[in-house]
């Protein structure tokens, strides 16, 4: 999903270098999914950046793999419903997934375009969508689970889904926290902008990092139709994939598998963030993970 606006980050951030050789984190992504058995890659963006996104990102990955795009526009709505004239924001990750639903016919991941997730990340999400079948009354999904404390910015708030699991593993209940934020060593969210209530440091999130089956899209499709009819005039609401999974889940339709990860998140999501994943991005290339010029010699 690329089709984020990148408003407190101040500029097109996922198309921003932090790699020696000009890569950007999604670069780091695609090799990572590459080397674990994906083979299809799917950006989702908005029309107006298609030519820049192509010539920094595109024309790379098309070289690597198979490549398609969709386009997450505003009026890709369901019939009976307009778009207001003041709406700006794009309408959510539920609305991104639901755009690609003719490019897919297959289980398949999500994620963001400017986090970097590490490739443990990786390897669990495709071993679970190598197993994936949904049955007659329940769907089969997975979420990547994180540390909470592994995925916060230095700089400012975040969103994060928080999650509770059940005994046996599985998620119970994930909650769209959209203000959370680093307190020294502690960590709080706010839902008012003025109230902020302390939460456990340790606790598992969501990064945008699913797995689904493509009876995801039968959901989306409806419940989109729901939140539009319910919030359409809501300036800034938006349909988050977290929401309609968590309903899925109340509503004794999907089991969905919290896949953990130890791996320590970093991403775009200020300006300031940008020297954090160049330093990440040179120490995983120190260590091996990576080479210092990720697509060899015809990158760039």
């Amino acid at each position: 999903m690329a089709a984020g606006i990148g408003s407190r980050y101040g500029g097109l951030k996922q198309v921003d270098p932090v790699g020696p050789s000009g890569e950007m984190v999604i670069d780091y992504s695609i090799y990572d999914a590459l080397r674990v058995g994906f083979s299809k890659i799917i950006f989702i963006i908005r029309s107006e950046i298609e030519d820049e996104f192509r010539e920094k990102v595109g024309k790379t990955i098309e070289e690597q793999v198979d490549t398609a795009y969709v386009f997450q526009e505003l009026d890709d709505i369901p019939q009976g419903f307009e778009v207001p004239q003041d709406r700006e924001k794009p309408w959510g990750t539920g609305h991104a997934v639901l755009c690609a639903r003719h490019e897919i016919d297959q289980p398949f991941g999500v994620i963001n375009a400017d986090d970097f997730y590490g490739q443990q990340s990786f390897r669990v999400l495709a071993d679970f969508l190598e197993q994936a079948d949904d049955a007659e009354d329940m769907y089969s999904y997975c979420m990547i689970g994180f540390t909470l404390w592994n995925t916060l910015s230095d700089f400012g708030h975040v969103a994060r889904g928080i999650c509770t699991a059940t005994d046996e593993g599985d998620l119970a209940d994930v909650v769209e926290r959209t203000r959370i934020q680093k307190f020294g060593d502690t960590v709080k969210y706010t839902e008012d902008g003025t109230t902020w209530i302390e939460c456990d440091r340790n606790a598992v999130v969501s990064m945008n990092t699913w797995g689904f089956t493509p009876s995801i899209f039968k959901e989306l499709e409806t419940r989109f139709s729901t939140f539009l009819k319910d919030r359409i005039d809501e300036q800034k609401a938006e349909f988050f994939i977290p929401t309609v999974v968590n309903e899925l889940i109340q509503e004794g339709r999907a089991r969905v598998s919290i896949c953990p990860t130890d791996e320590t998140w970093f991403g775009m999501t200020y300006s300031e963030d940008k020297s954090r994943a160049e330093r990440e991005i040179q120490r995983l290339i120190r260590d091996g993970v990576y080479p210092e010029q990720l697509w060899g010699e015809q990158y760039g």
